[in-house]
């Protein structure tokens, strides 16, 4: 159902007021011609028959003028480039990438959440998919979110006409497909994801590995869109976690976000689509991974045998493991599972979730807002992964982009960063609606390299001595930004 057929709702509507005022203007005038003939006991009973009546069309008419039902529609497109459009090391596909997106409109607004199957969508590429976006749709880029699932396992610069237009397909596809619906809001757990900094035992330098004591939201929220039949239309669900399992394959795949996908896609035979939004997860890795570690052991120690030493380094992908290697293949097929049992996992949180939603709504506020804070930057003179303080100059200072999608009760934020999770947790504490969420590396990819929180800095893990931000900055001017754009949606009248 598309905004003809809403349009034609409304004008049903008024119509129908028009009829049922008339109906009680000719019912007052036979009431004041009654009066002058009828007997006292019929009078009074044709009386409340006719107060009745205006009781009833008060109800229609305040039921009518309320705000205009809520049309969702969703949809996905496959994304995965052909096998002779990889680059080295990318040599085949694991499991296809899609865009994805639902489109929300109550009547007077128009809004798109969009996820992609890719590592990060940079501000330049991001501002070409919004323009592909708004021209086939006709929605403002004001009331757009693209996120980037930030799978490691889809070549990074991958971009390109065709490709964008792939993207920003999904939302008119899911334009078109607009019926009306009701939007609901829960909030699962999930402890499959852990803070990946910690203290290296043996060097005592700070490194990735599992802290279990360290900052970590487990946290699953879950938007959920259903048609007025209760049938569902699209989930958006969000979740702090990096999607690194697969990224030493060399090999295309969604990873943990599209096995989470698939799955509930395949749960509801297809007809539903399932959104990932990524949640602050710059500092947060699968909770099992040491399959990993241990991949990265032995690409350490082939390269040493070249001469070349990357134990503080650590290139992307499995460039230099030897794919025949018993051991290499062992645990590449472990890894492989544990991608599957994580979606599953994951994906039964979410629909665990979803049962429990009870309040459903279908005329909520919808109001966006975007805006762009700046930050101060440095810049590093010096190399190596992690373990020590680094060395910096002052730089030009950083956009960060802010986002805001607000339905009803619910706020929808977002950062074209990866995001440390202490500063989700600060907006979500402070918030003035109870239901939020931060999604991050959404509309763009912000050049700052890691956004830590002002406490983690001077820990030198790797995220932290590679962020491109002068430390305590970031955290209160992201805070405060979202949290100026929320309390300003609470002003505007609907």
């Amino acid at each position: 159902m598309g905004e003809a057929t809403v349009a034609n709702q409304l004008v049903a509507s008024f119509a129908y007021q028009v009829y049922l005022y008339v109906t009680l203007l000719l019912a007052t005038l036979l009431l004041t011609f009654l009066t002058k003939h009828m007997k006292k006991r019929l009078l009074v009973t044709i009386s409340l028959l006719l107060m009745a009546l205006t009781t009833a069309v008060n109800v229609v008419v305040a039921q009518s003028t309320s705000p205009a039902l809520l049309s969702v529609g969703a949809a996905k497109v496959d994304i995965t480039p052909a096998l002779n459009e990889l680059k080295k090391p990318y040599f085949g596909i694991n499991d296809n990438i899609y865009s994805r997106a639902v489109v929300v409109n109550n009547g007077t607004t128009t809004v798109a959440l969009v996820s992609v199957d890719i590592g990060g969508i940079n501000d330049e590429m991001a501002d070409r998919i919004l323009a592909k976006i708004t021209a086939t749709s006709g929605i403002p880029t004001r009331n757009i979110l693209i996120t980037a699932t930030h799978t490691h396992s889809v070549p990074f610069g991958i971009s390109g006409d065709a490709f964008e237009s792939k993207i920003a397909s999904a939302v008119k596809l899911a334009k078109d497909k607009l019926q009306p619906a009701r939007v609901g809001y829960g909030e699962g757990v999930s402890y499959i994801n852990v803070n990946r900094n910690i203290i290296d035992p043996d060097t005592r330098r700070w490194w990735e590995g599992p802290n279990y004591d360290g900052p970590s939201d487990k946290t699953v929220a879950v938007v959920t869109f259903e048609s007025l039949g209760g049938k569902p239309i699209a989930i958006y669900y969000n979740y702090a976690m990096h999607g690194v399992i697969s990224g030493m394959f060399d090999q295309v795949s969604g990873d943990v976000p599209g096995a989470t996908s698939r799955y509930l896609e395949n749960n509801f035979d297809d007809e539903t689509i399932a959104l990932w939004s990524t949640g602050a997860c710059g500092d947060q890795n699968p909770i099992y991974y040491q399959q990993t570690y241990d991949l990265r052991e032995i690409r350490v120690k082939e390269y040493a045998k070249r001469g070349i030493d990357i134990s503080n380094k650590m290139p992307p992908g499995g460039e230099g493991l030897d794919r025949k290697d018993p051991k290499v293949i062992k645990l590449m097929e472990q890894q492989k599972q544990m991608l599957l049992s994580m979606g599953q996992l994951l994906g039964e949180e979410v629909l665990h979730t979803m049962r429990g939603i009870k309040r459903k709504v279908s005329n909520p506020i919808v109001q966006t807002d975007q805006r762009i804070i700046n930050c101060p930057g440095r810049k590093r003179l010096d190399e190596g992964r992690a373990g020590y303080a680094g060395t910096y100059a002052d730089a030009d200072s950083i956009p960060l982009r802010l986002g805001l999608i607000r339905l009803g009760d619910i706020a929808l934020t977002a950062v074209n960063g990866e995001v440390f999770n202490p500063i989700s947790t600060r907006l979500k504490k402070e918030s003035p609606f109870a239901n939020t969420l931060m999604t991050t590396l959404t509309n763009g990819y912000a050049r700052s390299g890691y956004i830590p929180h002002d406490a983690a800095f001077g820990t030198y893990t790797f995220e932290v001595v590679s962020s491109r931000l002068k430390p305590g900055f970031a955290e209160n001017a992201i805070v405060n930004g979202l949290l100026d754009m929320m309390y300003a949606s609470l002003q505007v009248k609907p």
